[in-house]
């Protein structure tokens, strides 16, 4: 009873951490009854920052916790795992099959894109027991994986990309495996400030800010993709020697 007593629910990195669940929940209503892509794709970027603000707080104010840990999860589950998975599912709603394949055998496969939600559980669970994922990671990190589809949704919305159904599915299944495969993504977790032991995440952030630049439109996606090609060359690179 003393331990259960002394557990902090209402901690500024718990606050912080419920945020990015609610940004992540209000997301799947824009989505699912809006069919608001772009909004849900700020309240995933709004997610991220908060994502990314819980650790720091937690750090720097010393109030890190197990209960953090577990609760951190859980709105990443909802946030970058059920949100893509949502929008996808929405997507393949409005879409139509390229084949012009009956709808008594597409209308079922809609179900498949919620693998996305169901691979996004197992690479937080992965993460959270894998202790070699302290400088990188193994798979593509759940917070990635949503922009890119969150991206992709976005410029459906826009007009400047048309997705069809088999091209849906064919994605939702790829970012899945793409979340547990064994392929080791480089971190922005800089080394001092130095140029030494940075190139890479250097020239990473500099060609990310070219594409801002040159190609604003699909700099969101093009920056993901640029991070999975990066990380996989890399990846091989090093096995090979």
């Amino acid at each position: 009873m003393d331990k259960e007593l002394k557990i902090r629910l209402f901690t500024i990195p718990n606050m912080l951490t419920l945020a990015n669940l609610l940004a992540g929940a209000a997301a799947i209503i824009f989505t699912l009854q809006h069919h608001a892509y772009e909004t849900a794709f700020w309240l995933i970027i709004a997610a991220a920052v908060f994502d990314f603000l819980d650790g720091f707080a937690a750090r720097l104010l010393k109030q890190t916790s197990p209960l953090g840990v577990q609760l951190d999860s859980l709105a990443d589950d909802v946030t970058f795992g059920l949100a893509p998975a949502m929008v996808m599912f929405d997507i393949y709603n409005n879409a139509t099959s390229y084949y012009a394949i009956s709808d008594n055998i597409m209308e079922p496969l809609k179900y498949v894109v919620l693998i996305i939600a169901a691979f996004s559980v197992l690479r937080l669970a992965k993460f959270n027991i894998d202790t070699t994922q302290s400088t990188e990671f193994s798979g593509l990190p759940t917070p990635a994986n949503a922009l890119l589809l969150l991206s992709l949704a976005l410029l459906v919305e826009q007009g400047n990309v048309v997705l069809y159904r088999e091209q849906i599915l064919v994605i939702a299944v790829a970012a899945s495996l793409l979340l547990i495969s064994p392929i080791r993504m480089f971190a922005l977790k800089f080394k001092g400030f130095g140029i030494r032991g940075n190139e890479l995440r250097y020239g990473f952030l500099l060609a990310a800010l070219a594409l801002i630049i040159f190609v604003p439109t699909y700099s969101i996606l093009a920056i993901i993709v640029l991070y999975i090609v990066v990380s996989t060359v890399r990846w091989v690179a090093c096995r090979n020697k």
